[in-house]
């Protein structure tokens, strides 16, 4: 469990399931340049967690953004992947709550093990 995570639980609140950023972030422009320093910076700084109680996702260091949604305030969990997504198993999460909150995040792995995870607590 990431650092951020452990330090922000909740009285009574456990994981109940966590993910991170897949590798395929190590073949981008950005990752080749500084030598897959940056992407091993991304992948290690990133943080996906599902708890009983919410959904827990943190990325960054020092410009430092954070998502936090009550698991009752979730409408739906979306997933989406490309066929190469499909083949390698990451693709994109996002999340809608109600009122109209959404968020996308990327290449995450094991979306779809992200999403059974979702709605076993529900």
């Amino acid at each position: 469990m990431g650092k951020y995570v452990s330090k922000h639980l909740i009285k009574d609140e456990t994981v109940a399931y966590e993910t991170r950023l897949h590798w395929v972030i190590f073949f981008s422009l950005k990752s080749i340049l500084t030598l897959t320093i940056a992407a091993w910076m991304i992948r290690w700084l990133s943080e996906f967690v599902i708890t009983n109680r919410r959904v827990v996702i943190k990325t960054g260091f020092i410009a430092r953004k954070t998502f936090e949604m009550n698991l009752s305030k979730i409408e739906t969990v979306n997933v989406e992947q490309t066929v190469m997504g499909r083949i390698l198993n990451f693709g994109s999460i996002t999340i809608i709550g109600t009122g109209g909150t959404k968020e996308t995040f990327h290449n995450i792995a094991r979306p779809m093990a992200f999403r059974k995870a979702f709605q076993e607590l529900c």
